[in-house]
């Protein structure tokens, strides 16, 4: 295996631990109640949609591996 791979995939299980503590600790609390993303609770259904906060992930993660790529 290349060294690399390995440093990115550990460099990736660091990322899920932070973000799952986050997550865990109610720190991403605000993230899913967006302004643009879509909620309908009906007396028997439940629908979400969360477009906006969708699209922050996008831009996070195409920015992430922008820099990732120029780095490497």
């Amino acid at each position: 295996m290349n060294r690399s791979l390995g440093f990115l995939i550990v460099v990736g299980g660091i990322c899920l631990i932070i973000i799952g503590l986050l997550v865990s600790s109610g720190a991403l609390n605000w993230f899913g109640r967006l302004p643009g993303d879509v909620r309908y609770e009906g007396a028997n259904t439940r629908v979400y949609i969360p477009i906006v906060s969708m699209l922050i992930i996008s831009v996070v993660l195409s920015l992430l591996l922008y820099l990732i790529r120029k780095l490497f």
